[in-house]
Formats: C-alpha cells, structure tokens, sequence
C-alpha cells in the first residue's frame, strides 16, 4: 500500500502500533495519508497528506487508493459542512461530521475506489470559500459544548489545536496540527486589546511551553476547549473560567494568521454569503 483514504467517520492515529497507546490525531472521512511503513498486517504508519502529521493507524481502518486516485481526490472534493450527516453506500449509512471530505463530490455523488456514496447533505468546495474572520467565528460556534478528547478532530471529541486546525482548514486556511507549530503560523499582536474576532491565542504551561490555544471572539472571548469546547473570558493575563472563578491558562501571545482582505469580487461575495447562510446556527 502507497496511499490510503479513511473510508469510516473518524479513526485514530496513535503514537505506536498498538490499541493501547496514546490516540495523537484522528483522520475524518475522506482524508488522506502516505504510508510510510507497515508493521505485520495490523499496523501501518502513515503520514497525513495535508498536514504531514505522522502516526500509527489501523490498516484494516484504512482503503488503499492508487496514486493517480490520491491526485484525482486531491484536486477534486467537497468538505461536509453539517454538524453531522450520512452518505449512503449501498444499503448502509456512515455518519460525516463537520470537516470530512467528499472526493469528486459532484454535488449528490461521490466515489472513493469502486465504491459509490450518495450525500444530501450540506457541502461547500475549498474554492469557493474566502478566509474571512466572521466565517471563522460561524464555523467555531458549532463546536460549542464538543467533548474534550485528546488527540480528537470531530464533533463528538477534540482537543484545543485540533478545534484550530479544523475551524481554519474549513474556513480556507491549513494549520499544522499541534498548538506549539500553529502559533509559528501569521504575525504577533502586541497587545490582547488589539485583538480581532477570528485571532488566536496561545497560553504556555508552566515550563514555558505553548500547551493550548483558542479563537478569539468578540467582547474579550475566547472559544477554546477545556472539558469541554466552551466560552470564556480572555486578558491580557489568560483565560479567566467563570465556572472555576480562577483563571486556568497563562496567555503567551496573540497571532493573527487570516490575511487582511481589502475587497472582494461580486462573484465571491455572493458565494461567501450563501456559505455563511449555509453555516447559520439552526
């Protein structure tokens, strides 16, 4: 095997070929991987082919693809923009959630190898889509009240940089996968007070290490997750939990990663705003 695709709604990718160890990442439906290495017939190590992030995965939670598939699929897909959603194959249902890839979507169809999926869903191709801070903030309230779950990318779990990496890649703009890479990503604010909707901010633990990151919201919020993806109040000294009544993250540095966009075509105007009508909260 050269090039898989994960063929189920979210998979793990662990830290070493075992079931055991520690879940690091999770591919969503759709996505695609390089494998670099495959150890018996159980475990094969892969390398994510839009964020180069290496892990363990599965191999029978893998569908080998041909490499003029994985160009095909690389040029040609759709994301899933419903919280959740089925594609039908067959006589089954598979569940996408927010951010899982059709390839060669063409509107109702997609097909990955042999198989055929039908989607009814709502989808919006990569495009079409111009990075805007109001499309980020749309697209982040949908994760309120996700579960915390380390190494998690979907609706149903996810950590901190994952919430980013997902927010951004939908809105039109790639991460690296963990806190530590994506804050070496845009230019610095000097201050909390210059912030704008649709920054973000990273926090260091006590050593000194980014550890956790958050959007930026208007009014001095922040969407982040811990326990769980939640709101809360940001300054200039960390993220201050109402909850807790203390603060529990110690603010590093604020990023802005989104291009200033001067103007925009009438054409991309009117596609943004039919995303965004698609992204409204029901």
């Amino acid at each position: 095997m050269q090039f898989g695709i994960c063929p189920l709604s979210t998979v793990a990718i662990r830290n070493s070929a075992s079931h055991k160890s520690e879940m690091i990442s999770q591919l969503l439906f759709g996505e695609m991987v390089e494998v670099l290495e495959q150890k018996g017939r159980q475990w094969t190590r892969v390398r994510c082919q839009e964020d180069n992030f290496v892990g363990w995965v599965a191999t029978q939670q893998l569908e080998e693809i041909t490499p003029s598939e994985f160009e095909s699929y690389q040029k040609q897909y759709a994301f899933v923009l419903d919280l959740v959603h089925p594609a039908q194959k067959d006589d089954a249902f598979i569940p996408l959630s927010l951010g899982a890839r059709l390839p060669n979507f063409d509107g109702m169809r997609f097909n990955i190898g042999s198989h055929s999926y039908s989607f009814t869903g709502q989808a919006v191709f990569p495009e079409d889509i111009t990075a805007q801070p109001q499309l980020i903030l749309k697209i982040a309230r949908r994760y309120l009240h996700a579960p915390l779950l380390w190494g998690g990318r979907s609706p149903f779990g996810l950590d901190s940089a994952g919430l980013v990496q997902v927010v951004y890649r939908l809105a039109g703009k790639q991460l690296p996968r963990e806190a530590f890479q994506q804050v070496l990503q845009g230019e610095s604010v000097d201050f909390v007070e210059q912030a704008q909707a649709g920054d973000l901010a990273f926090f260091e633990n006590q050593a000194g290490r980014i550890s956790h990151t958050g959007i930026l919201f208007p009014e001095n919020q922040i969407l982040h997750v811990y326990g769980k993806a939640r709101m809360d109040r940001v300054d200039h000294y960390g993220i201050y939990n109402q909850d807790l009544k203390r603060y529990t993250h110690r603010l590093r540095i604020v990023k802005r990663v989104l291009p200033l966009i001067s103007s925009s075509t009438p054409a991309a105007n009117l596609r943004m705003e039919s995303i965004e009508q698609q992204m409204e909260l029901f």
